[in-house]
């Protein structure tokens, strides 16, 4: 696992004691790509590559503080405010072989008036993405923001202002 909070993060492997450490590096530039998620998109076809870009670019607008956890092991990405995939991450980026899934992993307590989400779990959805003109909806932006809103309330905290 390595986690990535808008600042440099080394790997549980590098840091050598199964730990999380930060430095305070700020990385620059439009939501600067960390290595593991660079490996992630490998994982992928070429044709969905532009896809997983532009949605961790819209989680990453929508929610600048965003922690973002890559486990090459699950082939997804997670985010959300804290590093625990499951109980701080509220959504993430999953590649398939023709399509991306963009899951919420408390997806059944979200309000979906487009009826994107699809699953059968107990609570989590996801929203499959196979074409990159997808990734503009709005509706998108409306679940990403839902999610935050859910998890940071869950969690006690106050969610960031959402940049518009």
């Amino acid at each position: 696992m390595t986690v990535f909070d808008n600042r440099h993060a080394i790997s549980d492997r590098e840091a050598g004691n199964g730990s999380v450490y930060s430095d305070a590096t700020t990385l620059t530039g439009r939501n600067p790509m960390p290595e593991p998620f660079t490996t992630l998109l490998a994982l992928a076809t070429p044709e969905l590559r532009p896809i997983m870009l532009a949605l961790r670019d819209l989680i990453l607008l929508r929610d600048g503080g965003a922690v973002e956890i890559v486990r090459i092991g699950d082939r997804a990405a997670s985010y959300g405010p804290g590093s625990k995939k499951m109980s701080e991450a509220y959504v993430f980026i999953q590649p398939h072989r023709r399509w991306v899934n963009l899951g919420f992993y408390r997806g059944t307590s979200l309000p979906d008036p487009m009826v994107l989400l699809t699953g059968t779990g107990a609570r989590l959805r996801h929203v499959k993405i196979a074409a990159f003109a997808a990734t503009s909806a709005a509706a998108l932006a409306d679940l990403l923001d839902a999610a935050k809103t859910e998890r940071c309330a869950a969690l006690g905290h106050t969610p960031p202002q959402v940049k518009k």
